[in-house]
């Protein structure tokens, strides 16, 4: 969340940003937490000065006893003194869960080129890249396609631990470490920092990269201890390296900070996105190889183009049709200052899908986590963070199959994939050959 300095230094902003998202109803909200802040630093000088009282009150009372003198004045008002900090601390405990509440709902500051839209549907296209084939055959859908060919089962998957799975098998399993390889080569070449982040973070964690609504639609929660912090299963590598540098001051020589994390991620989508069809389209578990980095807020929107470059390099090498579209205001989440989709072509659907969301995050996510930077000049602040999936194996290898499908049933392998998988082709089992 944005934390209320900002809120205060960012005020005329933060009004442009809800007007052009056209929540009006959030202006009253902003005003309301503004009245607070003033509020609770009121309570906050009145909780210092009587601590200082306090502590003027034990030195008075030293003094008075050591010089021999009557000290039963002193005394008594030290005795009075826990009672008022306790009274004002406890206003000042209230009114800062108050205004946590409040801040919550306070969206980051966009971008001064987010385009105006109510939904989804108004969501811009910005550019193509590549053009869909065209099929002298009926196609297949990716499911036809793996069963057909034996390189998946989404029926066992489905006893064994219901919708929403599936068992890869042979080439299908390799196609999809094959994918892993070669996005994290492409990034590592581009100087990003290979990590594989842990599986499990703290809710604490999930919250500050999202919302608490984000959680309760899509985050599984383990529940493995009510006297700990409840653990979380992470969505994405996101979560993890945003916490890796919780409570950290980078300084300018450490930034910008480039990560590459591949990791399992598991959502549980239970919102209108809920998993409504049989396949790798829209999945509890799947791979991923994301784009985070850390920066300086100098940094920030020159690197934004970078991920988003990244992304598109590595669509254009797997040879897939793809477009770019901007998020607009209407469909922007509350915790992004600028979004970017890249959809990937699918010829059964004769549409492009969504796998790849760029984001900048400015201040909001690493505000929460007090991560923070420091220059060689003295300045300081909060690092800013951004986002990309690099690739999603399971949407990529339905492009994959979808648009390299022929005839006879077989898969064309993309040609930046070939050498690490030793073969041109996923053929039907009747015509692999057997070493």
């Amino acid at each position: 969340m944005l934390d209320l300095k900002f809120i205060r230094e960012n005020e005329a902003d933060l009004r442009d940003t809800i007007k052009r998202q056209k929540r009006e109803e959030l202006l009253s909200v902003l005003d309301n937490l503004l009245a607070k802040d003033k509020e609770w630093r009121e309570l906050k000088g009145q909780i210092d000065s009587l601590r200082a009282d306090r502590n003027k009150a034990s030195e008075d009372i030293n003094a008075a006893k050591k010089a021999g003198e009557d000290a039963s004045d002193a005394i008594a008002k030290a005795k009075e003194i826990p009672g008022k900090i306790k009274d004002v601390e406890s206003k000042f405990a209230a009114l800062t869960s108050e205004i946590n509440k409040e801040r919550s709902k306070i969206p980051n500051v966009m971008h001064k080129d987010v385009p105006y839209g109510k939904d989804e549907a108004d969501n811009p296209e910005i550019r193509k890249g590549g053009k869909p084939k065209k099929f002298s055959f009926k196609v297949k859908n990716h499911v036809e396609l793996c069963e057909d060919l034996g390189i998946a089962d989404f029926e066992e998957s489905a006893v064994t631990s219901g919708a929403g799975f599936y068992f890869l098998k042979g080439d299908l399993g390799r196609l999809n470490q094959a994918l892993i390889k070669y996005a994290v080569d492409l990034l590592e070449k581009r100087g990003y920092t290979y990590i594989e982040p842990p599986l499990m973070v703290k809710q604490g964690v999930i919250a500050a990269a999202s919302d608490l609504e984000s959680i309760k639609q899509s985050v599984y929660m383990t529940n493995h201890s009510e006297s700990e912090e409840e653990m979380c299963l992470i969505g994405t590598a996101e979560h993890a390296i945003l916490g890796m540098h919780w409570n950290h001051i980078l300084t300018e020589d450490d930034l910008p900070k480039k990560y590459a994390g591949y990791s399992m991620c598991f959502r549980a989508e239970i919102g209108s996105h809920g998993i409504n069809e049989k396949g790798l389209w829209r999945t509890h578990q799947f791979n991923k190889v994301e784009q985070f980095v850390f920066c300086l807020p100098e940094q920030s929107w020159k690197i934004y183009e970078e991920l988003l470059s990244n992304s598109e390099e590595i669509l254009k090498g797997l040879e897939l049709p793809y477009r770019v579209v901007e998020i607009c205001t209407g469909d922007l989440a509350n915790w992004k200052a600028r979004s970017h989709d890249v959809e990937v072509w699918r010829p059964t659907t004769e549409s492009y899908g969504e796998v790849m969301s760029c984001s900048n995050c400015t201040v909001y996510q690493a505000t929460d986590l007090n991560i923070r930077y420091k220059k060689r000049s003295g300045e300081s602040g909060v690092v800013h963070t951004l986002n990309n999936t690099a690739l999603a194996t399971s949407r990529i290898m339905v492009a994959v199959l979808e648009n390299y499908q022929n005839e006879d049933g077989s898969i064309d392998i993309p040609k930046a994939l070939q050498s690490i998988m030793g073969k041109k082709k996923i053929e039907p089992l009747g015509k692999r050959k057997v070493y």
